[in-house]
């Protein structure tokens, strides 16, 4: 969404308006069926083992009693290998705008070691952004929000919430911050985080996501707003919510498609890094590998136990933006191509001049994205996908240009002898580990071509990627023709006729 190309783009237009209708309810024996069970190696390089449904059911780690969902980790055994077996869910729905809303009874926060976290992300992190909505490590008190992008989001304090702002710049290698610490705001109230949530029986977190801010607000168990008791919730009688991200940030330019995720994990990135400045938890051991490792007792309340989660949108809309009209083009554009080798070494690219690729951090405070196989770019065959995927959206908003320099040769029966060519071609090269990137060349598409040919008139060739015939001529239909001298073309024309013809014998040779 963020490529770098020779054209600008006008904001995303909200579509949204006051009132909301449910749109997905994950409670009850339902709540399961609508996530995936993620078993990679964890991105943040935390000492966990995230085990399948499979799994994780028959070794207790997961269950549902009624209405309430228990999401846990193993509290039996000394860990080995990868670490502590745990549970990473990822919804199998993605959304753009939302009211989420999670009646929480119980979390895993305020265990010496854990590093928990409930949270959105969008493909290709962080290019479609991060929200997390509660997360924390070790004793912490309080919750962590923040939002992880990439260049060009910050926020700003507004007064009209009530956490403190640590950081204010979302991108994830913003200088003056730690690596991907993103823009961050904290609270100081027990009640929201860990031991003082669960003390107080936990309650309802609301995340309001629109085109202007994300919005968190936390209401303890006692303090629940009827309107969210009955199904029918309107933040405008919210009160101060604990944080409020707006500001240098365009929304709708940085999120897009999240999913919905619950992790716990151990030790890592964060958790780990910072063992020794808990004063609680490093008395407890040298590492935090060692206290995760050798201790399971301890983990017997790092646990989930969801009461429901109900996400809903806007007049029931589940997208409520879209795309406004380009305001310049040019033809010519370039795609920085975000891309994760999944290993140590980072794929070095050789990539046509329509478009360039780079790798992104997969470690940090951040989950470093929703670790999703299918996002993890480690083959050639998800390379040149990727790649090809990224040029084709660049040039979207450059063909009207290009294919205006054709246009009187192919609409208004304005056409006197000549050759208009449409080509789509996108070349990519490049190693990785383990394989090897094939150079690709989609195939010519040949839009139309004509059999007589005129000294007095010149010959057009465009250009473009992965444009068929349809496409091609029906832009053209849309569209004035070039700035040329048509009388000269006129004057020149004995006759269209046979130019139409011959279009229409050989459409269905160019279509192939």
């Amino acid at each position: 969404m963020h490529s770098s190309t020779l054209f600008t783009l006008a904001g995303l237009v909200s579509l949204s308006t006051a009132g909301y209708v449910l749109e997905d309810d994950y409670s009850g024996d339902s709540f399961f069926s609508m996530f995936d069970f993620f078993t990679g190696t964890d991105p943040t390089n935390g000492y966990v083992n995230y085990v399948d449904q499979s799994t994780a059911q028959s070794d207790g780690l997961i269950s549902t009693n009624g209405s309430a969902i228990y999401m846990g980790v193993d509290h039996t055994n000394v860990a080995s290998g990868s670490g502590r077996s745990s549970v990473r869910l990822t919804s199998t729905k993605s959304y753009t705008h939302a009211l989420i809303l999670l009646d929480l009874e119980h979390m895993p926060g305020g265990v010496c070691g854990t590093w928990p976290a409930f949270w959105t992300v969008g493909p290709n992190w962080p290019n479609s952004g991060e929200i997390d909505i509660i997360e924390g490590v070790n004793s912490q008190v309080g919750d962590s929000m923040a939002l992880h992008t990439g260049s060009g989001c910050s926020i700003t304090n507004n007064g009209d919430f009530s956490g403190s702002i640590t950081t204010p710049n979302c991108n994830v290698d913003a200088s003056g911050q730690a690596t991907n610490a993103g823009c961050q705001v904290l609270t100081s109230a027990a009640d929201t985080y860990g031991t003082g949530f669960n003390n107080g029986e936990g309650g309802v977190y609301a995340t309001e996501w629109t085109s202007s801010a994300i919005t968190i607000w936390f209401f303890p168990r006692s303090s629940i707003p009827s309107d969210v008791s009955s199904g029918s919730p309107d933040p405008s009688g919210w009160g101060t919510p604990l944080s409020q991200f707006q500001g240098g940030c365009d929304i709708d330019d940085f999120f897009e498609d999240h999913q919905i995720v619950f992790d716990t994990t151990f030790c890592g990135d964060w958790a780990g890094n910072v063992w020794t400045t808990d004063a609680t938890c490093s008395s407890k051991a040298s590492t935090c590998q060692d206290f995760v490792q050798n201790n399971p007792s301890a983990f017997v309340d790092a646990y989930w136990s969801v009461n429901s989660l109900k996400v809903y949108q806007s007049n029931g809309a589940s997208n409520t933006t879209s795309s406004a009209s380009p305001q310049s083009s040019s033809a010519a554009a370039t795609a920085t191509v975000p891309v994760s080798s999944g290993s140590s070494s980072a794929w070095n690219f050789g990539v046509s001049s329509a478009a360039t690729a780079s790798a992104v951090p997969t470690s940090g405070f951040s989950r470093g994205g929703n670790g999703r196989k299918t996002k993890t770019f480690g083959t050639a065959k998800d390379v040149v996908a990727t790649v090809t995927s990224a040029v084709e959206a660049a040039v979207s908003d450059v063909v009207a240009t290009a294919t205006s320099a054709v246009s009187a040769a192919v609409s208004e029966d304005l056409v006197a002898e000549a050759t208009v060519t449409a080509t789509a071609t996108v070349s990519v090269t490049g190693t990785g580990t383990g394989s090897s990137v094939a150079e690709t060349t989609p195939s010519t598409t040949v839009v139309a071509e004509t059999d007589d040919s005129s000294d007095d008139v010149s010959t057009h060739y465009v250009t473009v990627t992965a444009l068929t015939y349809e496409e091609v001529t029906n832009d053209e239909k849309k569209r004035a023709p070039a700035t040329q001298d048509l009388d000269k073309v006129k004057r020149q024309m004995q006759s269209h006729r046979h130019l139409r013809r011959h279009l229409f014998r050989h459409r269905g040779s160019m279509e192939e």
